[in-house]
């Protein structure tokens, strides 16, 4: 029997304590199908969550299909698109871009189409639900896609980067990482790492073709990897992964162009590097979460793995740091908040476990300890 020390002791009871104060009010067992990208042969995972007590549990495979580093929803919610990240697919040096219809908690596949590279990381969807974007890290490339009733054509618009930035190990060349779409559903955005930039554009819900509008430039080798807008409807957080911090911008809706207002470290200053052989990644910055109500942002940094709670003023979006957490396992690939938001759940890839944490809603504070299962390299989590 292992004898807790004070501080264990302190830890436990403060987590047992949030943990009963954020979900009380909760009744029954209110289960939830989710799905799980990863980074496996078998793609898509499923699991039944019990937000009650905030309780995964393993539901078998909800999809084989290879190496998917990211799904996201429909609009309506009656379609899963998924990027996956395969060397080949169809006979070309490609990735693959695949939908599947959800019913009663299973996906059935609708189709499967090329990449515009290697290396599919991310896709997003419009807020018509007509128009699917994926970004290639390995290609540096980005493509869009038609959608109808749920099936992707073949690729309608491809862009090859071709700008890279200053440091020769990790921006040897472009590497697109993210996509999405602004508030009004006028621009399209793309996140160019090994560039710098996060590319603007322009683009049709009817014909799914992107034209360039310009591009918004980070600071050299900050390495802008994803792109979050706050409720507020004019501002939004771009995610340096290799600098570890994070852009807070100004959007301006006229032409869709970004102005940076401030940019919070997530590191202290002079932090240790961690192991290599713990985090060959190094330490660098990874996703974002934004509270319903603006309230609360929390970002994800890899290497000594942890998420960092702010503030946010939900007028303008400007953050006040509150604490950091560690993620209860190694490489925070993605996280996000149960639909109660009582509850962040963690994907940390490189420990091949899933955590739940328990969440003061009227605090935003974090339970210093969550509950963990395991999952096969997990990618991104979404919840049906």
């Amino acid at each position: 029997m292992r004898i807790l020390s004070r501080r264990d002791f302190m830890m436990s009871v403060s987590a047992a304590t949030l943990a009963a104060a954020t979900t009380k009010g909760f009744s029954g067992s209110h289960v939830q199908r989710v799905f799980v990208a990863s980074g496996t042969p078998e793609g898509i995972r499923s699991f039944d969550w019990i937000s009650s007590s905030g309780d995964l549990k393993a539901a078998g495979i909800g999809a084989e299909i290879s190496t998917v580093d990211w799904i996201c929803f429909s609009p309506d919610r009656r379609f899963i698109f998924a990027a996956c990240e395969v060397d080949s697919f169809n006979g070309k040096p490609t990735g693959e871009l695949a939908s599947f219809r959800v019913a009663g908690g299973k996906l059935e596949q609708l189709s499967g189409q090329n990449s515009a590279s290697k290396g599919t990381c991310h896709c997003a969807i419009d807020h018509t639900g007509r128009v699917l974007i994926s970004a290639d890290y390995g290609g540096g490339s980005a493509a869009s896609f038609r959608v109808t009733d749920g099936k992707l054509s073949p690729l309608v618009w491809s862009e090859h980067y071709t700008v890279h930035g200053p440091n020769p190990d990790r921006q040897e060349a472009a590497h697109a990482h993210f996509a999405s779409f602004s508030p009004d559903n006028r621009f399209a955005y793309v996140n160019d790492l090994g560039g710098d930039m996060i590319h603007i554009y322009t683009f049709s819900p009817d014909t799914a073709v992107l034209k360039n509008a310009g591009a918004y430039h980070s600071a050299p080798g900050a390495g802008p990897r994803t792109l979050h807008f706050h409720p507020n409807g004019h501002t939004a957080y771009a995610m340096n992964e290799m600098a570890s911090s994070v852009d807070v911008l100004k959007w301006n809706k006229a032409d869709g162009s970004f102005t940076r207002v401030d940019t919070v470290h997530l590191l202290p200053p002079n932090a240790p590097l961690p192991d290599p052989k713990d985090a060959p990644q190094g330490n660098t910055g990874c996703d974002t979460v934004i509270t319903n109500d603006g309230r609360f942002v929390y970002f994800a940094n890899r290497g000594t793995d942890f998420l960092y709670s702010f503030k946010a003023d939900p007028a303008t979006g400007a953050l006040t740091p509150m604490e950091r957490t560690g993620t209860g396992g190694k490489t925070p690939r993605n996280f996000t908040l149960d639909p109660t938001e009582h509850w962040m759940l963690v994907a940390d890839q490189n420990s091949s476990n899933l955590a739940a944490f328990a969440r003061d809603t009227a605090t935003g504070k974090l339970a210093a300890k969550g509950k963990t299962v395991d999952c096969p390299t997990p990618m991104c989590i979404l919840f049906a």
